[in-house]
């Protein structure tokens, strides 16, 4: 489901008039409605590590070099020089001046700042995206914008997330007739993304096997 379909999606759960294309979204309720669907996409994207995040940026280093530019957008989850891993380190101080742990690197206005290595490296960095939303022809931004983008949530929890909780946070009214039936719907939604996506193990479906 795509931003506009979203959008649509929102205004006939709220009883209010659907629009048919893009260009009609003007009144305030409907500019409230794209503010909210976005932010409520990068609260959720925000607050796990969901596995549909994951990225992985593979690039070369050059001799003799202690900075290089960051070449991702997002959290590194795993940075690895020459196949061994390097381990993030707060103190950058310590990089300037080249006495820093083995194996460590740490972060500088967005530079990554490495050991300095006498021949050329080859690095993979394995990430979580901060890019939450993607084109109609998969290319990755950072917000829902146009009418065909939609959210990097998986399609089948994007659509009762980001409807229901908008409605939610656009009405926000525990006594109107629709609000414990949005909650119901957000919230497995929710759990089921959780039980599906996310890296924590805490998360992780039970299984328990049975012998006959």
């Amino acid at each position: 489901m795509n931003y506009f379909e979203l959008i649509n999606k929102c205004l006939i759960e709220l009883n209010y008039k659907q629009v048919y294309s893009f260009t009609e979204l003007t009144k305030n309720e409907h500019l409230k409605i794209k503010n909210i669907i976005n932010t409520l996409n990068t609260e959720i994207c925000n607050s796990e590590n969901w596995n549909f995040l994951l990225r992985r940026k593979e690039f070369e280093i050059p001799a003799k070099v202690s900075e290089i530019q960051n070449p991702i957008a997002g959290k590194i989850a795993m940075f690895l020089i020459g196949g061994n891993e390097y381990k993030y380190d707060a103190d950058f101080e310590k990089f300037f001046i080249n006495s820093q742990p083995r194996n460590t690197y740490t972060t500088f206005n967005d530079k990554l700042l490495i050991p300095i290595f006498e021949k050329p490296q080859t690095a993979e960095i394995l990430y979580y995206t901060s890019n939450y939303a993607k084109t109609a022809d998969g290319t990755e931004k950072l917000v829902l914008e146009n009418d065909t983008d939609s959210s990097v949530i998986p399609q089948a929890f994007a659509e009762p997330l980001l409807v229901y909780g908008s409605c939610l946070r656009l009405k926000g009214n525990p006594q109107h007739v629709r609000f414990s039936y949005w909650l119901s719907m957000y919230n497995n939604a929710l759990a089921n993304l959780r039980s599906k996506s996310a890296i924590d193990a805490n998360y992780s479906p039970l299984i328990r096997f049975r012998r006959f």
